[in-house]
């Protein structure tokens, strides 16, 4: 199921895949904000990283969704993607008998973006990238991926685009960011979860203890864009195992990639580069962020970075 891929010059010759997670609830959100419009003419957020990526050099793009979701998505995107892009269709659900697991383990929500990936094991064989649904993230980030996953990607060189803090946060209040260390060399040493990220003035902090602490504009910060070629899945189903066993007794726990990186990093067994953008992220959490994200849509179709058209 997951063959033994070690030289780079084996995937030279495919084109990545975007694994977008679009399987989660938005119960923040009150509905589908995966398929909810933003464009001038409906577009998701999804569409312009599809767009950004096709024009980037993508191969194929994997929808990870709830199976219930598969009409609606497939009604949505493939009228506008036939004859550009390759598409697929997996599903994350709560079979865990798939992983070997033959206890039952009540959960409401989905078990997190780890778990999640695991979907796509059967369906991606070249390297691919993972980003979520709800997230802009410039095309500058999908052409350095491209870059990576065909040129330096193998079973122990996976890739972080990293973001400057200052061109992620809201005016509208505190976010979560999982700030980075970074070593002299450009790879990720640790990731810290910072809860409680907000400008104060013309400074940039995180409160921790009932106290604020700085953060410089630069710091890199991740916000779910990996790069990984297929040998990922089997470390991850594995650590998976772990995970869901350890925590039958915790229905809110999740399996996050930043797990997964950490682990790899930790027992040396894959390096992650950190990979840096200047491209500004926005995204969506709150019913209240969608004229915000509209916004911003709009000027960068007046600045001509996209069509007003954009499947046109």
């Amino acid at each position: 199921m997951y063959p033994e891929y070690k030289l780079n010059n084996y995937f030279s010759n495919m084109k990545p895949t975007l694994l977008i997670l679009a399987a989660g609830m938005a119960s923040r959100y009150g509905s589908m904000k995966q398929i909810d419009g933003f464009g001038p003419n409906g577009e998701t957020i999804i569409d312009y990283s599809i767009y950004d990526a096709i024009k980037a050099g993508f191969g194929k793009v994997v929808f990870i969704i709830k199976e219930e979701f598969l009409d609606n998505f497939k009604a949505i995107f493939e009228p506008k993607l036939a004859g550009k892009i390759e598409t697929g269709y997996v599903f994350q659900n709560f079979d865990l008998k798939q992983f070997g697991i033959d206890i039952d383990i009540p959960r409401e929500k989905p078990w997190g973006t780890a778990h999640a990936i695991l979907a796509g094991r059967n369906e991606i064989k070249e390297p691919f990238c993972v980003i979520n649904a709800d997230d802009y993230y410039g095309f500058d980030a999908f052409q350095k991926m491209v870059t990576f996953l065909t040129e330096e990607a193998n079973g122990s060189n996976y890739s972080m685009i990293g973001y400057e803090i200052g061109k992620t946060l809201s005016d509208y209040g505190s976010v979560s960011r999982g700030v980075c260390k970074v070593d002299d060399a450009g790879y990720l040493e640790d990731i810290n979860e910072r809860t409680k990220v907000l400008r104060d003035g013309d400074a940039i902090v995180y409160e921790e203890d009932d106290k604020q602490h700085p953060l410089a504009p630069d710091t890199r910060v991740s916000m779910n864009f990996w790069g990984f070629t297929p040998e990922v899945f089997k470390v991850t189903e594995d650590l998976f195992r772990e995970f869901a066993m350890a925590n039958q007794e915790k229905p809110k726990s999740e399996f996050f990639i930043p797990l997964v990186a950490e682990h790899l990093v930790k027992t040396n067994k894959a390096s992650f580069k950190v990979v840096p953008t200047d491209s500004k992220w926005f995204g969506v959490t709150y019913k209240e962020d969608k004229p915000i994200v509209q916004d911003s849509i709009d000027q960068l179709v007046k600045n001509g970075t996209y069509p007003e058209n954009l499947w046109n």
